[in-house]
């Protein structure tokens, strides 16, 4: 997916975080009065929600204009929120200078992932939480049900399957990065996470076919799409509303 298409803007933007994954991160570090940073922070869904779960600051860093230009107007009315263009590995912000630092879904477009700890240890004050959250490889190939949908794209595509775990970090990979950057206490976190829940499979179909917020599908032609999301629809078939779950991995390291 190209992140600097502005045809993409709102790609990124449209949904509202998991109340799940609002209580975990409470669970591993309450955000309630820090200074925020939210690196990769992409259309704004999961700055918003570190603001209303009462970060006194949130900056918002992203390396896409388009996306932040979309952040920016979805949350024009929050005066404790602002947005910055930079990159994970080399943002420009003032060292030591935040509390708490989320990076969600941004490590696996990194090959090198060192620059990327490096920074935010410069970043965080001492005491400060870094969390990250990923996919790892196991996470992504878990069987294709009604709920977890994405499974289903690898079992039709292998290809993407290939695809997807080839930019996957392993869990302990990840943990070896943190810990050679410098931080401490660095454990790992399984959980699913709710993406979205459709009324229909009308609906999921819309969304799939619009490749809304799925990266992953920009690598099958339109034709192929319409192949796998009709054969999902037949596997998944109705039966009330549609409640749509990913397993997700986050690492919590402290300075």
């Amino acid at each position: 997916m190209d992140f600097h298409n502005k045809e993409n803007r709102w790609s990124y933007s449209t949904r509202e975080a998991d109340p799940v994954w609002v209580e975990k991160i409470r669970e591993l570090n309450d955000p309630a009065g820090k200074d925020v940073l939210d690196i990769g922070c992409g259309g704004g869904i999961y700055t918003k929600a570190l603001a209303d779960m009462g970060a006194a600051h949130v900056t918002g860093v992203d390396f896409s204009e388009p996306l932040l230009q979309s952040a920016q107007e979805k949350m024009s009315a929050y005066t404790n929120v602002n947005f910055h263009l930079g990159d994970a590995q080399a943002t420009h912000l003032p060292s030591a200078s935040y509390d708490f630092i989320l990076e969600r879904a941004v490590i696996h477009h990194l090959k090198d992932l060192n620059p990327c700890f490096e920074e935010a240890f410069r970043l965080l004050q001492p005491g400060g939480a870094y969390l990250i959250q990923d996919r790892t490889p196991e996470d992504c190939l878990l069987e294709g049900t009604p709920t977890h949908i994405r499974g289903y794209f690898f079992e039709k595509f292998p290809r993407l399957a290939e695809r997807e775990t080839a930019r996957r970090h392993s869990r302990e990979k990840v943990v070896k990065g943190l810990e050679e950057a410098g931080f401490q206490q660095v454990l790992a976190h399984e959980f699913w996470e709710v993406r979205k829940t459709y009324q229909t499979v009308q609906e999921l179909k819309e969304d799939l076919l619009n490749r809304t917020g799925r990266s992953i599908l920009h690598e099958l032609t339109d034709d192929e799409l319409y192949v796998l999301v009709d054969e999902m629809s037949e596997k998944i078939g109705f039966k009330g509303p549609i409640q749509e779950k990913d397993r997700w991995t986050i690492w919590k390291a402290v300075k």
